[in-house]
């Protein structure tokens, strides 16, 4: 892993804080092998892979401050396994809910900032055939698309190959040292990086063109979301959620509406947020916005960090109609991505830092709840193995991303493809919801209307909270 820490790394650390830390999870369910016991063979597999002390970077890395800021990683001599390592006893793995609902306590407290960062917890009863492992890690080690291809690693394809190494021990190819850079190669980079400003600059004038209602068909402006119920000052305390989509399905439905997955994704995202935020009493005057990473790496680049843009994306609004409701977002969302296309990738990673900065200095000085959100919603979709999975001869069953929260709150929604299903992870601050399971109720309903609703356009949704605005009579005759 690269030694420096880019200004998106670092953001990640700073403005850490207890009531908000920086790290990203996943919820991995797997099967016991058959004739095997779980008070048996989940201890001794936890003892196994504890048995794996030595680490390879980032895992065996501290973070090496100056004066608290971050400069870079520095190797410890020792890994406390008891630590990075652990083992829980629950009385049923199999109550979902309950089970989401101790995962929200693990997430919700902060990981030891003296240690590498990372944490493996096992977790099982004494009489199911399934168990848990709920692993994290902090966001300066990587993005979606890093933290996956680390996990795949850690797994293998044949439930009958005994060698195994986890994760964190997992040897990684060193990146080549650069060689100098030529006069020739310097003057492009000059000529590439005052481009992007260019492009930086066109960015900004065509928001503020925006703001005077001159260009109306662009970006959505930063800092103008709704406050809702889920917005506002992070605070201690988490609300988590998991649940399944049948991605087969999702894909079948982005063909036939000439859509695509994120797409469909966000329509029955956006209506099950609405619904949830109504239960509450909330009313919208408009759309909500959610916030879209972006991968900016290029087909087949592997580099570790975070290289990803978050822009905001305009939803639905005023529409009953749920296909509807999805022409609107497939609008919304293309617009975004036209203008990600005619920038270079530097210029959208700068415009992304620059309003997440200003984000994370709002949330710093405790001011997220006086401004407007840059979004209500977090949506990312992260792509994860085609075929079964198992960590040594345990066969994984479903594997559930849980993020960070996003500063400005809102409910983080982030789902991993795996062998054909959509495995999905809701999480968002419990100071005002206390639980989100209702969340993932309404999203399965949603999604199976839009599908519904392609056939028959007689399906509407209920009220969902929205007002429209009342067009008044016109003042010239008919006649």
């Amino acid at each position: 892993m690269a030694k420096t820490l880019s200004f998106l790394d670092k953001s990640f650390w700073i403005t850490e804080s207890d009531e908000n830390p920086k790290h990203v999870a996943c919820l991995q369910l797997l099967a016991i092998p058959k004739g095997a016991k779980s008070t048996e063979y989940v201890p001794q597999l936890f003892q196994e892979i504890r048995s794996f002390a030595r680490a390879t970077s980032p895992f065996n890395c501290a973070i090496k401050t100056v004066l608290g800021y971050p400069v870079g990683f520095a190797p410890v001599k020792k890994l406390n396994m008891d630590y990075h390592v652990q083992i829980h006893r629950v009385a049923d793995i199999t109550n979902r809910e309950a089970l989401d609902a101790f995962v929200a306590r693990l997430h919700a407290s902060r990981l030891d900032p003296d240690k590498p960062l990372w944490q493996y917890h096992f977790i099982f009863d004494d009489n199911s055939e399934t168990f848990a492992i709920y692993a994290r890690v902090h966001h300066m080690y990587g993005d979606g698309a890093t933290l996956v291809r680390w996990f795949q690693a850690g797994y293998v394809s044949n439930s009958h190959e005994t060698k195994f190494t986890p994760v964190w021990a997992v040897k990684r190819l060193r990146h080549k040292r650069r060689d100098s850079v030529s006069f020739y190669k310097r003057l492009v980079g000059v000529g590439y990086a005052l481009k992007t400003a260019l492009d930086l600059l066109i960015i900004f004038i065509r928001i503020f063109m925006k703001v005077l209602r001159v260009n109306p068909n662009y970006m959505p402006v930063p800092f103008t979301g709704t406050k809702t119920v889920l917005t506002g000052q992070v605070k201690a305390g988490r609300a988590v959620a998991t649940m399944d989509l049948d991605f087969k399905r999702v894909k079948a439905l982005a063909r036939r509406t000439r859509s695509t997955a994120n797409e469909v994704l966000l329509c029955a995202f956006d209506i099950g947020v609405h619904k949830l935020l109504q239960d509450h009493g909330q009313v919208f005057k408009k759309a909500l916005f959610t916030n879209m990473p972006i991968n900016l790496r290029k087909p087949g680049e592997k580099t570790t960090g975070n290289k990803i843009a978050i822009v905001p994306v305009e939803l639905a609004h005023g529409e009953n109609d749920p296909y509807l409701r999805l022409r609107q977002i497939v609008v919304n969302h293309r617009i975004v991505k036209n203008a990600a296309q005619h920038a270079r990738p530097a210029a959208f990673s700068g415009y992304t830092i620059a309003i997440q900065s200003l984000a994370l200095v709002f949330e710093w000085l405790r001011l997220s709840s006086v401004v407007k959100p840059i979004a209500n919603i977090l949506i990312s979709n992260v792509p994860g193995p085609k075929d079964t999975r198992y960590l040594k001869d345990a066969e994984l069953l479903a594997c559930y991303p849980i993020s960070t929260m996003t500063p400005g709150g809102g409910v983080n929604i982030t789902l991993m493809t795996y062998a054909g299903t959509a495995n999905v992870g809701l999480v968002c601050c419990n100071k005002n919801i206390e639980s989100l399971q209702p969340l993932a109720r309404y999203v399965k309903e949603a999604f199976d209307m839009l599908e519904a609703s392609v056939d028959d356009p007689r399906l509407n949704i209920d009220d969902i909270g929205e007002q429209i605005d009342t067009v008044p009579v016109s003042i010239v005759s008919d006649h």
